[in-house]
């Protein structure tokens, strides 16, 4: 497998090593899925709403003004995170409530701005 990669005339790591990386590395359909997750984690706008429903489950109106943006906004941003299986939602009479899907979520945001924030 190692002879069919291209690499450099040196070659820093041993060749078992970088075999081993090989057999470690996802597939290309799992690459792709990853970076299409982070595209959606690529938007200001859905962050704040995650962000958001870090504290709780939370209508489109209480999200609505948390973020400071219209409810139609809010919805058209919590179908692009529905699609993505990031949050989910459950109905109460009229009301939709929105909750994080799982605690990746919260890991995935709180990994985000502990690695923006530090020093």
């Amino acid at each position: 497998m190692i002879n069919d990669i291209p690499h450099c005339e040196f070659m820093h790591a041993h060749p078992d090593a970088i075999e081993k990386i090989c057999k470690n590395m996802p597939d290309d359909d799992t690459l792709i899925d990853v970076a299409e997750l982070f595209k959606v984690f690529g938007d200001s706008t859905r962050i704040k709403i995650l962000s958001a429903l870090s504290g709780g489950e939370l209508c489109v109106c209480d999200i609505s003004t948390a973020v400071g943006m219209t409810s139609s906004a809010v919805s058209h941003q919590l179908k692009i995170l529905k699609n993505a299986e990031l949050v989910r939602f459950r109905r109460e009479g009229k009301t939709v409530f929105y909750s994080l899907a799982d605690g990746h979520v919260n890991t995935i945001l709180e990994q985000g701005f502990e690695h923006i924030n530090e020093e």
